[in-house]
């Protein structure tokens, strides 16, 4: 089953009787005449016999001052009759030897694609139905939504390393270092009071000593008799001298103590520098390697779209949705999303391939020659409606009617 061979329309919106056989030698089949005389309403006949209609898309199906409307549409393997009148619609769809099919709607569900009755459909979807609907025409070498969900979760983590580096680095030129802070060592004020102590204690201990030796001399000159116990305690006051020598310079160690808390505070500063660098050295490392996988998932991406196949030249998508020619489809003209429109209807393959197309005056000679060559080149027969007399090959409706 593959083309329309007769369309008849009787009261459908601004027809009165129509009947139209296009020729099945050719691939377009085009409909033209003014604006208001009815030619929407042919291409509106395919959709309301094949799609069905509601009260909300046509409120009006039957013309002004008629109780009732009729469209007969014969395909090269059924026969679909839809009647309208003022308490509804009916459907009968029968094959070409006159079998009825008791489910007509869901045998036409069958051999439609989502696009044939308006390829400007696609247009209309949002960026991630537009997706959707691509990718399922595309064989790509990866899960795109798989993806694009690992490249958010790490855009997400290297923003986060990337905000955290952007404060280890305000928190690293916060400290004020100098190069002679990385030659220091810390220093224990507690050992230089320690030290301090043991040489007061020892230089007294020098001066008592001293002191103790010089008595005990004099007392030896003076006492003969106490000589004996005299040498015995100079013997020991001189071994007290030994043990105390040398003798220990305060001034030295107070300076050193003085100077121990600056020390300290320059080492505690140049470590917290160097943990500060270590952290934005890490830091630096670790946005380095998520970009590193984001650069890697982009590459695999692009590598798989340069492979796959589109429906059309141009044609692809990223993130944000549908692209052609690398825009956001949607910023590409009315004229593209039609040609795009149409490779999209053509590639979900409908078994009844016959394509709409309600705006075919957007379309200049060259995108129109373009639709032919596509429809042709694919065995679709295209209705398209055009204002004027479509560039002297359409059938021309005036009022309602087929323009002799």
């Amino acid at each position: 089953m593959s083309r329309i061979v007769s369309l008849q329309s009787t009261n459908y919106k601004r027809l009165k009787a129509v009947r139209i056989e296009p020729d099945q030698n050719g691939n377009l089949v085009v409909i033209g005449g003014n604006n208001g005389q009815g030619k929407s309403s042919i291409l509106d006949s395919i959709t309301a016999a094949l799609g069905g209609v509601n009260a909300k898309t046509t409120p009006k199906p039957i013309r002004d001052g008629e109780d009732r409307a009729e469209i007969i549409l014969e395909t090269e393997d059924l026969i679909v009759i839809r009647r309208f009148t003022p308490g509804g619609s009916t459907l009968t769809v029968k094959s070409r030897d006159g079998a009825v099919y008791p489910k007509g709607q869901a045998k036409l569900d069958d051999l439609l694609g989502k696009l044939s009755l308006d390829p400007l459909a696609f247009t209309q979807l949002d960026d991630k139905a537009q997706v959707k609907t691509l990718l399922a025409l595309v064989d790509l070498p990866f899960d795109p939504l798989q993806l694009d969900g690992e490249r958010a979760d790490i855009f997400h983590d290297r923003t986060a390393v990337n905000r955290d580096l952007k404060n280890a680095k305000a928190a690293l030129d916060a400290i004020s270092v100098t190069k002679e802070m990385a030659d220091l060592e810390p220093v224990s004020v507690t050992d230089l009071l320690r030290e301090l102590d043991e040489a007061r204690t020892a230089n007294h201990n020098l001066k008592v000593a001293v002191t103790a030796r010089d008595g005990w001399a004099d007392a030896v000159e003076r006492a003969e008799r106490e000589l004996q116990r005299a040498k015995g305690m100079l013997r020991e006051a001189e071994r007290q001298v030994e043990d105390a020598r040398p003798a220990r310079d305060v001034d030295a160690i107070r300076l050193k103590l003085d100077s121990a808390e600056q020390i300290n505070t320059d080492v505690r500063t140049f470590e917290r520098w160097q943990q500060a660098s270590d952290n934005v050295n890490d830091l630096q490392i670790e946005a380095a390697q998520l970009t590193e996988q984001l650069d890697a998932i982009d590459k695999q991406k692009a590598e798989g779209l340069a492979a796959a196949k589109f429906p059309i030249e141009g044609l692809g998508f990223d993130e944000s949705g549908v692209t052609y020619n690398g825009v956001p489809f949607k910023q590409a003209s009315s004229a593209e999303q039609l040609r795009v429109s149409l490779a999209m209807a053509i590639a979900l393959n409908p078994k009844l391939r016959v394509i709409r197309i309600a705006d075919g005056s957007l379309l200049d000679s060259d995108n129109l020659a373009l639709v032919e060559s596509i429809a042709r080149e694919h065995d679709f027969q295209v209705w398209i409606e055009m204002v004027g007399d479509g560039e002297g090959r359409g059938i021309i409706i005036e009022d309602g009617e087929v323009k002799e």
